[in-house]
């Protein structure tokens, strides 16, 4: 782990960094804290069963982890896929996360390109639940084949989603590819050069 002086030579600011809520949930957001980190981020439901009953107890479970974290001057946030936005009892899913937890105490951290290929659209969470996904994973998606690629090449409208940034809460955001077209590498120096080329 970077630690003090080690991060401030290098130039590293940790913003934000996964974890599982295990027997060593403690130890995680103690050194989350050491390490100077501003947000613990869950990607995993304490369920995999997709029920109203289970997402309200997810619910309800993180705004437990987020009094845990506050006390150690962290925030938490959940990350989310795919499969949240099924539809039960014609209920999203992921709006009962949204729904029933404070806004103050759990940040989203809205995975974009599985938004997109959930068939549902980033810029309408946006409207009705504002200021709520103040973290991105920002990729884009052949929604398709379900897989990411390089920025340009998917169904993501990268421009759109830059310019509704404010209206999201974004703070930071993450470049996320998990497949690729090309050598990491050559995707990457895509990836970069797409960013640097778009203007809102």
């Amino acid at each position: 782990m970077l630690r003090g002086s080690s991060r401030e030579e290098l130039g590293v600011k940790l913003r934000s960094g996964h974890l599982h809520v295990d027997k060593d949930w403690q130890k995680s957001i103690d050194e989350a804290a050491e390490a100077g980190q501003e947000y613990l981020v869950s990607a995993v439901l304490h369920s995999l069963d997709q029920t109203i009953e289970d997402y309200q107890r997810s619910a309800d479970d993180f705004s437990r982890y987020a009094e845990y974290c506050k006390k150690s001057n962290l925030l938490f946030g959940y990350h989310n896929h795919e499969s949240e936005f099924q539809q039960v009892n014609g209920k999203v899913l992921y709006d009962i996360l949204l729904g029933r937890t404070d806004p103050g105490l759990v940040h989203m951290e809205m995975d974009l390109g599985w938004v997109v290929a959930a068939g549902q659209d980033p810029l309408a969470y946006f409207a009705k639940y504002p200021g709520r996904f103040p973290l991105w994973p920002l990729k884009d998606m052949d929604r398709i084949a379900k897989r990411s690629t390089e920025f340009g090449l998917g169904q993501v409208n990268m421009l759109g989603l830059m310019q509704h940034a404010g209206q999201s809460g974004m703070k930071h955001f993450f470049v996320e590819q998990e497949e690729y077209s090309h050598s990491a590498w050559e995707s990457m120096q895509k990836g970069y050069d797409y960013l640097s080329r778009l203007h809102y």
